[in-house]
């Protein structure tokens, strides 16, 4: 099941910026931010947001690649797994 997200407004956050900073790097979820009612922003904590941007990038990887193989483009796959062990040595720092 699902969690459910944490669910701050904004005025909230101006007062009290420093402790959901703190919440945030803790807890490891994303705490979304409201403004007038309706959600403005999504707050992460660095790891989170330096995870998702690796898992982004590799999957940007993977669609290029695809790409490439319908243009009947390839790669030696040495070196595409090489390239990958990079990317996921980077994911688990």
């Amino acid at each position: 099941m699902p969690k459910i997200p944490t669910i701050i407004p904004i005025t909230d956050l101006r007062q009290d910026a420093t402790s959901i900073v703190k919440r945030v790097a803790k807890s490891r979820g994303p705490i979304i931010i409201t403004q007038r009612g309706r959600a403005a922003a999504v707050m992460v904590s660095i790891a989170d947001y330096e995870h998702s941007q690796h898992e982004l990038e590799l999957l940007r990887l993977l669609a290029r690649g695809e790409k490439e193989i319908e243009a009947g483009k390839g790669h030696d796959l040495n070196d595409v797994l090489l390239e990958a062990d990079i990317l996921l040595k980077e994911l688990q720092r």
